[in-house]
């Protein structure tokens, strides 16, 4: 009898524990929604590291040194002295090297082919870190419905930055010595827009202590994500013109508050894009607009949602932007020292991420289906 109590006492424990492990709807959809966050969050911070490369390579101007897009085989860097010549010899043939660093060493050459093979390896990287576990994630059952469109599209814009990447390097490769401003800023603005989006779509994932705030001050969160999405355009022309390599003084440019020679080029229109004191000027203008709304906006919350998140994110974020700009005063200050440069584009895209945070968060999590049963204890 003590044999029989014993087993069915365990067959009963047994079923109440498989019992208590069976998954609601709606818990089965929150244990995949944190999986797809995390997945995203690696994604993420995948795209930061791709993005202070690329300025490495930019700063340096190292991203002509690979003449030829190779999305599979240039995975592979030269391996001998034979191969890292024939390397050199193309990049010889463009004008950079003929108008500007020609008798380089091969030595020299070397560092700067490394930027470009790192920036490249990278984005590669994140293809692959993003297309395997969406496959994986998908043919799971793990993606719910209606978040599969938004994780596709983000792919397609991920395929479309390594086009307009190689669409930038091929504009210096045959007239000029280094790679167009315009497509330089559209390059680094879609990777700007990549990482909006990523990182919306993961903080939607994402289960939130605050109710959401009125439509009012979603809408100027949003603004404000915008804002430094346009404050990132205008720094990718500045870097594009070299414009921080000239006024180096703060908080006077060229020893005035509105320098002079600010529409030098017929149509006017083409000193916003390729007059670099203009450009600076314009880069300044929009980090004290930047600056000038977060301080309204930590304001504005702290006055209607005091001591909520919703708050105390707001100035998080205000502080963040300080602190921006007082790193680009001293990249400024230090005529674009390469480390001064390299974090002043970190914190852009820190700032950004934080601030689409900020943004997802002042709305609430993606709604769960309606199909889906709210179960409560």
């Amino acid at each position: 009898m003590v044999h029989q109590f014993q087993h069915h006492g365990i067959q009963g424990m047994s079923a109440s524990t498989a019992k208590m492990h069976v998954l609601t709807p709606r818990e089965r959809i929150v244990r995949d929604r944190s999986l797809v966050r995390g997945w995203l969050y690696v994604v993420l911070v995948a795209l930061f590291a791709l993005v202070v490369v690329g300025g490495g390579t930019r700063l340096t101007e190292s991203g002509l040194s690979i003449t030829e897009w190779k999305p599979i085989h240039g995975v592979i860097p030269p391996l001998n002295d034979a191969e890292w010549q024939d390397e050199f010899q193309k990049y010889q043939q463009i004008p950079q090297y003929t108008e500007i660093n020609k008798g380089m060493s091969l030595d020299a050459f070397k560092r700067i082919f490394w930027w470009e093979w790192a920036h490249r390896f990278l984005a590669r990287g994140v293809g692959v870190l993003f297309a395997l576990p969406l496959l994986f994630l998908a043919f799971a059952g793990r993606i719910e419905r209606g978040l599969g469109p938004k994780l596709a599209f983000l792919f397609v814009l991920g395929g479309l930055q390594g086009a307009v990447g190689w669409w930038m390097v091929a504009s210096g490769l045959s007239e000029r010595t280094d790679v167009s401003q315009y497509r330089l800023a559209t390059h680094l603005t879609l990777a700007a827009i990549i990482f909006t989006a990523i990182m919306y779509v993961a903080r939607g994932l994402a289960p939130h202590t605050e109710a959401p705030t009125d439509r009012a001050t979603q809408r100027f969160a949003g603004i404000m994500v915008l804002l430094i999405l346009f404050q990132l355009y205008l720094g990718a022309l500045v870097a594009g013109l070299n414009a921080g390599l000239s006024y180096n003084t703060w908080p006077l440019m060229d020893g005035a508050v509105v320098p002079g020679g600010l529409f030098v080029i017929e149509p006017a229109w083409r000193n916003f894009f390729e007059n670099p004191k203009l450009v600076q000027f314009v880069h300044r203008l929009g980090a004290y607009t930047v600056l000038a709304v977060a301080l309204w906006h930590a304001i504005q919350l702290r006055a209607n949602f005091p001591r909520t998140t919703h708050s105390r994110r707001a100035l998080i974020l205000l502080l963040l932007v300080i602190v921006q700009a007082g790193i680009g005063i001293g990249a400024l200050l230090t005529q674009v020292d390469l480390h001064w440069a390299l974090t002043h584009q970190a914190m852009a895209i820190i700032v950004l991420g934080f601030a689409t945070a900020h943004w997802r968060g002042t709305k609430g999590p993606y709604a769960f289906p309606d199909t889906v049963p709210i179960v409560r204890a």
